[in-house]
């Protein structure tokens, strides 16, 4: 009996052993649990007390606007609140908008066109000189005719020389009377100037033609030096480039006017094609009228000059001279350009323009 109770008493204390232990192991796993949770949270808890700071110092720095220049609170942009970045930022556009009074995104797009839209009138509009036209020596005088007594109203026809963009075209509609608009041919300048003629009712073309004392040619520029065939080429090309055009006056073309025997070849080439001459009159020895009249064909030519001087006075007195003319011989014609001043003049002379009757310059070719 005695060696039974022994061997149970040490069963016992092995049994009681292992759950010490296990007891032990347990509490030890949950101590470290709680310990890890504690100090965790703690730590949690200490990063979100620090972000919160942050948050309130950018807040606070937001409320007094200064932060445009703050190298502190761009480092903590960088490191917490993105979306506080965000209202900083729109906070300080806000700012130095009302600060110089920028105008909204949306105006300030709309700002580029509205400044190329101006430049671009205002180089069309742009007062050059235009002495390039004519022989700088002398004025050419209008040509020769007989005073003309009629009941009918005197015909006046005003041609503006050079149009080759649209605001060119825009400025001569703005005057609301029938201007006959003159186009160059295609240029760097003016690449589309034959589509703007194309929605014209009535045009010309300015065709360029060699000077004495003139080297800045507009390209198609005829020369004396051209054969038969390379004019009759050409005029065909403007042909093609303009197909409603049966007028033509010269731009420049002292020289070229001044020889026969070039004058004659482009009379030639433009007869083939239907297409009239103007001359535009730009040296006292043009040969247009001679070479005319040995085809049988009527001699038209410009009367006045209307802008070789750009003081808008002067082009006003012109515009007076031109009306008289055509009360003289019963028509003329004025020749101007797209310049600020000239246009002014026109739409000034208005009232005075009423004592004739303003045409297109077929209905006096």
């Amino acid at each position: 009996m005695a060696k039974r109770r022994s061997r149970s008493s040490g069963k016992n204390s092995n049994s009681l052993k292992y759950i010490v232990i296990a007891l032990i192991f347990i509490a030890t796993v949950l101590f470290s649990l709680l310990g890890g949770y504690y100090f965790g949270y703690s730590e949690a808890k200490e990063d979100m007390a620090q972000k919160e700071k942050v948050r309130l110092e950018m807040l606070e720095k937001l409320e007094n606007a200064s932060i445009g220049k703050d190298k502190t609170t761009d480092e903590l942009l960088k490191k917490n609140e993105p979306a506080v970045e965000q209202e900083i930022e729109k906070k300080v556009e806000k700012d130095v908008n009302e600060s110089v009074k920028i105008a909204p995104k949306a105006e300030l797009e709309k700002e580029p066109k509205k400044q190329e839209l101006k430049a671009e009138t205002k180089t069309a509009l742009k007062t050059i000189d235009s002495s390039h036209e004519y022989d700088p020596s002398t004025l050419p005088q209008p040509p020769k005719r007989g005073v003309r007594a009629s009941s009918e109203k005197p015909k006046l026809a005003i041609i503006i020389d050079d149009v080759s963009i649209k605001s060119h075209v825009s400025a001569v509609h703005g005057l609301n009377l029938p201007i006959t608009m003159s186009f160059l041919p295609p240029s760097e300048n003016g690449p589309k100037s034959n589509i703007l003629a194309q929605n014209e009712k009535f045009y010309m073309v300015h065709l360029p033609m060699e000077a004495q004392n003139f080297t800045k040619e507009e390209p198609f520029t005829l020369r004396v030096s051209d054969s038969q065939s390379e004019i009759s080429q050409r005029v065909r090309a403007i042909k093609e480039l303009f197909p409603r055009v049966h007028y033509i006056n010269n731009h420049t073309g002292s020289k070229f006017t001044s020889d026969e025997a070039s004058v004659n070849r482009l009379i030639y080439a433009l007869d083939k094609e239907n297409i009239n001459f103007i001359d535009s009159r730009t040296v006292a020895s043009t040969k247009i009228q001679k070479v005319m009249e040995s085809y049988g064909k009527k001699y038209v030519g410009r009367d006045i000059f209307l802008d070789h001087q750009a003081d808008k006075g002067y082009v006003k007195s012109q515009i007076k001279k031109a009306v008289e003319m055509a009360k003289l011989h019963g028509n003329a014609i004025a020749i101007g350009h797209p310049h600020e001043n000239t246009i002014l003049a026109i739409s000034e002379s208005k009232e005075l323009l009423k004592s004739v009757e303003l045409v297109f310059v077929d209905k006096i070719y």
